[in-house]
């Protein structure tokens, strides 16, 4: 996925505008921001928080691990992580609004001193070798065509004996995808995988599965309850334009199995 096509999907030159006047509207004073006030909506991957928990328990994190969060987003996992587990995280994005809004965020909730954020593109990660003990990678490779070098990249990155820690949207292989979604506002942005074929592509990128899960079931029921609940100034749509009818397009294809939810965990050999 190239820069500008990123922009065009993510960047709307307002996303720490519509974080901060929904924060106000909640009554959070910016001054006195804790990490915990942030929780809806920092995690822009299905499920949310819940599924960032999961994947971090699994992960098997102390404060001695050395953390990539690739494909931070405004920066939700990197903040958990680093809030959690106490524990220092590289957070990178392509999209630069993101990772200065991330940036903002974290001074706001007192992280920076634990998060660093680089614009980058996952494929091409600005790290030496065997730097990180965890990659995490959460609702990242649709946008990746080219999952091989994602995967790789990962792997170069990690430590022997890393771990790639992922919670990702495959294709269930079979009916029409309607659009917007929350990565892909047309199918020309999108770039699903089976779920089988995503786990061929990362154990032939040089990793040994430990955890596959497919968790669609879960998934979509969390969206259905999540859609069911009354308006809230903090959510994703604070920063996410048309983010009503992408979850509901998402719900509509985790429910009916033409989406699958994959959550993984897989060794570096």
């Amino acid at each position: 996925m190239t820069i500008s096509q990123t922009d065009a999907q993510y960047a709307t030159g307002v996303s720490r505008r519509g974080i901060e006047q929904a924060l106000v509207a909640a009554g959070k004073d910016l001054g006195h921001l804790a990490p915990a006030d942030l929780w809806l909506l920092e995690d822009f991957h299905t499920m949310g928080r819940i599924a960032t928990t999961q994947l971090v328990e699994l992960s098997g994190i102390t404060g001695e691990t050395e953390v990539l969060d690739a494909g931070t987003g405004i920066g939700g996992t990197a903040r958990f992580v680093a809030d959690h587990c106490q524990c220092r995280v590289a957070a990178v994005d392509l999209t630069d609004e993101y990772c200065q809004t991330a940036d903002w965020l974290n001074r706001l909730v007192g992280l920076d001193d634990l998060i660093t954020v680089r614009q980058s593109d996952v494929t091409d990660l600005p790290f030496a070798g065997a730097t990180f003990d965890v990659v995490f990678s959460q609702h990242v490779q649709m946008n990746v065509a080219d999952k091989g070098s994602l995967y790789r990249e990962a792997r170069r990155v990690l430590k022997p004996g890393g771990r790639l820690a992922m919670w990702d949207i495959a294709s269930g292989g079979h009916g029409e995808l309607g659009f917007p979604l929350p990565w892909a506002d047309h199918p020309g942005l999108s770039h699903l995988a089976t779920s089988t074929d995503l786990r061929t592509v990362v154990e032939s990128s040089g990793f040994t599965i430990d955890v596959w899960n497919d968790l669609t079931d879960q998934a979509a029921a969390t969206m259905e309850m999540v859609l069911s609940l009354p308006a809230d100034p903090l959510g994703l749509h604070a920063f996410v334009p048309g983010f009503a009818e992408k979850a509901k397009n998402l719900t509509a294809a985790l429910a009916d199995g033409r989406l699958r939810a994959i959550q993984c965990v897989a060794c570096r050999t």
